[in-house]
């Protein structure tokens, strides 16, 4: 449930990218995420940072 709801945050672009890391940042060490998820999440973010 997680990773849906960051990954509609994500796609949506209403974050700010420092912020977002932390709190993937945190779900992967609470084991809310699992690895492969948080490397989703993150290269999506990092995709939207360079298009922009």
């Amino acid at each position: 449930m997680i990773f849906t709801l960051c990954k509609n945050v994500i796609n949506d672009g209403s974050y700010e990218y420092q912020s977002m890391l932390n709190k993937i940042d945190v779900y992967l060490l609470g084991n809310r995420i699992a690895v492969d998820q948080y490397t989703v999440l993150k290269n999506m973010m990092d995709a939207q940072q360079v298009t922009e």
